[in-house]
This record gives structure tokens, sequence and C-alpha cells, in this order.
């Protein structure tokens, strides 16, 4: 899942993306008002890590800017503030939680996690979904008792297509939310085919049905009939 870490401190930008990829997140970065703003705004996450004090700007704007704009990315307020009035300013705006620095990255992580469990999966650490049980804490998958190996792509494939179950994504929507900034803009996505390739054979193998759909021209569909 893509996040973005809006933070000045290049070095602690650094230190929050190199932990949270290797917890299988994707990270984006902006260091100023200015870049955060353009990312904000022509990007989906599922989870924002917005420092308040930012060159050219403050990040309680860009959380003003957001919940103006009624988009639903879960956002965790990191400050060197130590302030009570800021915290209650970005838990009215509508911030979801809030980390004074310094802090431990293991802390960060599990806030951020805890967000987006809220936030997707109605607090859940396990999705029970037909056939499938994936556990958001292990990142595991399960089809009846059977385990199903997965890697970081497939299994954030998957997830994706769960919390957009029965609604067409396209693929610029799929590149965009599993590679973000890692990836050029290609008019080739044999990329994305050969992942759900491999993920739907993995599925189909373990005797689910086929749920992923191929809209032809769109993107694809992940059906569920009840």
């Amino acid at each position: 899942m893509k996040l973005l870490v809006i933070e000045d401190e290049r070095a602690l930008s650094e230190s929050i993306c190199a932990y949270l990829n290797g917890e299988q997140f994707t990270c984006e970065v902006a260091y100023d008002y200015l870049s955060a703003s353009e990312k904000v705004h022509m990007n989906e996450y599922a989870c924002i890590i917005l420092d308040i004090t930012l060159p050219g700007g403050n990040g309680l704007q860009i959380l003003r800017k957001l919940k103006e704009q009624r988009k639903d990315e879960g956002v965790l307020i990191i400050s060197a503030r130590n302030s009570l009035d800021d915290k209650l300013t970005g838990l009215t705006i509508g911030a979801d939680d809030y980390l004074t620095k310094p802090f431990h990255l293991a802390e960060l992580a599990a806030r951020v996690n805890a967000i987006i469990r809220r936030k997707s999966f109605e607090g859940n650490n396990q999705i029970v979904i037909d056939h499938l049980t994936l556990d958001l804490i292990n990142r595991t998958l399960k089809s009846e008792d059977q385990a199903i190996f997965l890697t970081r792509k497939e299994y954030d494939l998957l997830l994706y297509f769960i919390s957009n179950k029965n609604r067409v994504v396209t693929k610029e929507a799929i590149v965009e939310h599993l590679w973000g900034d890692d990836i050029d803009s290609a008019d080739s996505y044999d990329f994305i085919y050969t992942h759900i390739k491999n993920l739907r054979k993995k599925l189909m193998q373990a005797g689910c049905p086929d749920y992923i759909q191929a809209i032809y021209g769109i993107g694809y569909k992940f059906s569920i009939n009840h």
C-alpha cells in the first residue's frame, strides 16, 4: 500500500521510508508545502504522514484541504511541537492520530497500520471474504485452511482489489496505487498483466473461483457475488 511522507527533515524522512518499506509499504515523499499540496491533490494514498511545520506553509492547511476535497486518506500528524493546541487542532480538523517527535519507528508503523485498518477494513485485523481469509498483521492468506503464498506485490494487489470489490479499477489506478513514484509513466502495462496472471493462478489452484475479471480497454474487476 502506498503512503505519503510529508517531512522536511530529509534524514528523518529517509529513515521513515526505509523502515516502512521494510514493513511492505511503498513510500512517496514531499519535503515542502508546495510539493506536498500537489501530491495530495493529484494522488491517493492509504495514509499520509504529515509534519506540521513545513517550508512554505503549514501542514494543518494541507489537512484542511484534504477535508475540503472530501478525500478519505488516513492522516497521522507528526510534529516536534509538544503542543496540546496543535494536537487538538489537528484532531479537530480531521487527523486520525498524532505522534510527537522523537518517536520509535516501530510505533509509527503500528499507528499507520491501525489507521489503515480503521479506514479501510473497519478496524479488523482479519478480512474474511468468500473463501479467503487475509491476516492484515502477518500479511498472510488462506483459502479455507490452505495457505496461499503470495509475493509482496501480489498481496498488495489482492488487498487493493478487495478494498474495491465489485468495482472496476483501471490499469492506471493499479499502477499508481502499487508503484507510485517508483515507476515512470509507460505505454506498456505488461508487468501488471504478469502480477494479475500469477495472482489468479494461485487463487484458482487453491480452489477459489476466478474472482478477477478483465474489463476490456479499462482495467479489472474483483467480483464477489455475495
